[in-house]
């Protein structure tokens, strides 16, 4: 049974597992890109995401956290002074995948995965039934009433004698 093991084992033991995964890590924070198939690439996703927002923090116990996972004293430095704070005004999803095909040798799908530039938006929801619809008016409002110009009965009359000729 596979209960409550959310890790895919990508064909390896564990301490193996673990050292390609902090291999990855490692390359991402260095390059900012990285291409690889397309398992690896959602695994890294989500420990490059916790990475960063550890990074976000910035005390030293958070830097000796992330020094466990990188190989690097340097990149672990470039985590907390460049990366991390490119991203301080966003909750989440620092990185993104871009599926580029499938290997040659193997037929194993390839991904880009990247970290997201400095001032690139976060893209829009889907927009809902809700905000479709638009605002609601509540029953409470008060409704003006139009101004209705008041019309002379000779006017009236002088104005259908125009129409007839």
């Amino acid at each position: 049974m596979r209960h409550r093991n959310a890790t895919k084992k990508l064909g390896r033991g564990g301490a193996h597992r673990v050292a390609m995964i902090r291999n990855l890590l490692t390359s991402l924070v260095e390059h900012e890109e990285l291409e690889t198939t397309h398992t690896r690439c959602k695994m890294l996703k989500r420990e490059v995401d916790k990475l960063i927002t550890i990074g976000k923090k910035g005390t030293v116990h958070h830097r000796r956290i992330v020094a466990r996972t990188l190989y690097r004293r340097d990149l672990v430095n470039k985590l907390f002074d460049v990366i991390a704070p490119r991203y301080d005004d966003r909750a989440g999803g620092y990185s993104r995948i871009m599926p580029l095909g499938f290997r040659r040798g193997d037929g194993a799908a390839v991904s880009i995965i990247q970290l997201i530039p400095e001032g690139e938006k976060v893209t829009p929801k889907t927009p809902t039934k809700k905000d479709v619809e638009g605002p609601q008016i509540e029953a409470e409002a008060v409704v003006e009433e139009a101004a209705v110009a008041k019309v002379e009965p000779e006017a009236y009359e002088a104005a259908e004698e125009d129409t007839e000729k």
